[in-house]
This record gives structure tokens, sequence and C-alpha cells, in this order.
């Protein structure tokens, strides 16, 4: 069976046949359900475009090449993340620090308590006697020097 119209589907989609041409296409019936879709079509009203129609498909098509390059994803410095994160962290780590410090200075401090404690319990106070002569004490414990005139005197 040989199709008496060259590109008969594509001439159906895009005009009305004649009457002629209708009466060559009952023999073939998939011709006929195209004619007569192409009639309904017709008859259907205009649907309502939007004026930016054109922008927004275009839109979603650059949305959706946009997902496709995300798909693929490569590692970029996205500051907006980042950086939260990373004062977070630090704020985190200097508390941290800070805490570690005090508790390291309390406990030189209270090893310094105790050493002075053990030291005091150790030394004995002086008797009052001793505290009352004490200048001669102190002199007592200087260094004698010779006298140096009383030593020619006495040669």
């Amino acid at each position: 069976m040989e199709n008496p119209f060259p590109e008969s589907h594509e001439s159906l989609w895009r005009r009305r046949l004649p009457a002629a041409d209708q009466a060559k296409l009952h023999g073939q019936p998939e011709l006929e359900l195209e004619a007569r879709l192409t009639e309904a079509l017709a008859r259907l009203p205009q649907a309502p475009v939007p004026s930016n129609f054109t922008a927004r498909v275009l839109a979603a098509i650059e949305l959706e090449e946009a997902r496709a390059t995300r798909k693929t994803w490569t590692w970029r410095w996205n500051w907006h993340a980042i950086l939260p994160r990373f004062a977070a962290a630090t704020a985190v780590l200097l508390v941290a620090g800070l805490g570690i410090q005090r508790y390291e200075t309390g406990q030189h401090r209270a090893q310094l308590a105790r050493s002075l404690s053990v030291v005091a319990s150790a030394q004995t106070v002086p008797s009052v006697e001793a505290l009352e002569n004490l200048e001669v004490i102190q002199r007592m414990s200087q260094p004698a020097h010779a006298d140096a005139d009383l030593l020619v005197a006495l040669q």
C-alpha cells in the first residue's frame, strides 16, 4: 500500500485538508485518525499564554541545567557556610583553652599553698627572748674585720 501523500503526517498536522484530499484518506486508517485529530485540535479555543511565557520557559531550562551541573558537585569555598562554622569552632577552642589555663593556674596555686603549709609547720617560731636580743644576734652574725689602726699600734 503506497502512501499517496508524501509527508502526509506532517501536512495533516499543519493544515486542514480539502474535501477532495480527505476522500482519498478513507483507505488509510492512520491518516484518517490524524485528520480527525487535527480537526478536533483546530476546534479547541486558544489557551491564554502570559506575556512572559518564553522568558519563564527559558528560566526553567536554565534552572534544570544548573541543577544538573550541581549534581556533578565539585568542592568550592562557600564562605556563607564555612565562616559561621569556623567562628563557632574558634569560640569553642578559645573557651576550652581559657578553661584549661584557669584550671592549671588553680592547680598551681593549690600546690603552692600546700608547700607553704608544709614549710610553715616544719619551722619553729623563735622565742620571745631571742626576738628581744635580735640586734645583738644580728651583729654577731656579721663577719669580723680586723681594725687596721689597732694592728699598726700593736706592732
